[in-house]
């Protein structure tokens, strides 16, 4: 009978110390269930579940259900939120060099970001993240911006006087300015709703994103302006990273890679076959002359050397 009473005693703690073990991390994003981002999310769920034997798994709270970018950062640097996606210059309200990798058509294509991030540059990108209490473990595709509009945009000189959202984030109200629009910084989930409303005229964003928010219901229009290559940093509290061992480190880093690889094969894909099928819902898509889009950018690039030094931009290309 004791034997007994020692063999349940011995389950009871084996149970407590198996559940004291397991342990559930918390990721946030702006991006909604219909993303190509949260469906990379859920790659990076399931792959870290699988990886660590379900030593580790994460919740999601996508669709802004924890606040925007800013608000996840913070609860990132305050160690109230293990992981979040953010876009990459995004972060350059907290680390500003980030703003010359941001300017639009500095970067051509995403494997020329993905370039520089793993590079002399983004080796010192990566120092001042975790300066600011985040460490990134992974970058992803998020789309090429492009910019919508209730009227069609053949020319630069097409987008004058209209009302463009973006982001609170330096480089793209640059660019509506440069453009000739006037910028209008709008919360995320709240573009659809300021579109259908008339209270701004045009956004701009990657053709996924277009689709996955619906802007398209709301916008006659999309200009081919490839102004910005859109990435999403995977970030990881670096509270919560110091407090995994080298295992569990390189569970989370192999869990985001494959996350990565879900993401960046849908919105290639997507992009490639969005054209037809906002073509066939009546959207106008023009395809402007981008030379006056890029001379407009320059007094941007002059302000930038000003604040980081002549060259500075060259550095960031590794030029």
């Amino acid at each position: 009978m004791k034997f007994n009473r020692l063999l349940a005693a011995a389950a009871v703690m084996a149970v407590m110390v198996g559940t004291a073990e397991a342990r559930e991390l918390s990721m946030g994003s702006q991006d909604n269930e219909n993303s190509n981002l949260y469906k990379g999310m859920v790659a990076f769920q399931e792959k870290l579940a699988e990886v660590s034997g379900g030593e580790l798994t994460v919740k999601l709270f996508p669709a802004s259900q924890l606040g925007d970018f800013k608000a996840m950062v913070a609860m990132l640097q305050a160690g109230e939120l293990d992981l979040a996606t953010t876009g990459y210059p995004d972060m350059s309200y907290v680390i500003p060099e980030l703003k010359l990798i941001g300017a639009p058509y500095v970067v051509s294509d995403f494997p020329e970001l993905e370039r520089i991030v793993n590079g002399p540059w983004g080796q010192k990108m990566e120092a001042k993240f975790e300066d600011e209490g985040v460490k990134v473990v992974d970058l992803w595709y998020y789309g090429t911006r492009q910019t919508t509009a209730n009227r069609p945009i053949n020319a630069m000189d097409d987008l004058k006087g209209l009302r463009m959202r973006t982001p609170n984030v330096p480089f793209l109200i640059a660019y509506a300015k440069a453009v000739g629009a006037t910028p209008a910084p709008v919360a995320f989930a709240e573009v659809y709703l300021a579109l259908q409303t008339n209270q701004v005229d045009a956004e701009e964003n990657p053709l996924p994103t277009i689709e996955a928010m619906k802007f398209y219901e709301v916008q006659s229009a999309i200009a081919i302006t490839n102004h910005f290559i859109a990435s999403q940093a995977i970030q990881v509290s670096l509270d919560t990273w110091d407090s995994l061992n080298e295992q569990e480190q390189g569970w989370v880093v192999e869990a985001a890679k494959a996350g990565g690889e879900v993401n960046d094969e849908l919105t290639f894909s997507s992009e490639a076959s969005l054209m037809s099928k906002f073509k066939d819902l009546g959207l106008t898509i023009t395809e402007p002359d981008l030379t006056p889009f890029r001379a407009a950018m320059q007094p941007y690039y002059d302000e930038l050397e000003v604040e980081f030094g002549k060259g500075a931009i060259a550095e960031v290309r590794g030029e």
